[in-house]
């Protein structure tokens, strides 16, 4: 599935087999998102997760960090 772009941020939702797995996702993310110093927002509902990324710092839109931590999360 591929990122889509709503609202000038990069989007995508994630579904898995129960709370655990989406936490766990979470919290790989987390890790990810601290250690490029970019964070986005993460939207958890049981197993679905939504995650939305934009530059504050740049005005709310999309920019190459954005970029970088969406294909860094599609590694995990």
């Amino acid at each position: 599935m591929a990122w889509n772009t709503e609202n000038n941020k990069l989007v995508k939702d994630f579904k898995f087999n129960d709370f655990l797995e989406a936490l766990a996702f979470i919290v790989r993310v987390g890790e990810l998102a601290e250690s490029l110093n970019h964070h986005p927002k993460i939207i958890n509902e049981y197993n679905k997760v939504r995650l939305e990324l934009c530059t504050h710092s740049e005005g709310y839109i999309v920019t190459p960090k954005d970029w970088e931590l969406a294909n860094g999360i599609d590694a995990l």
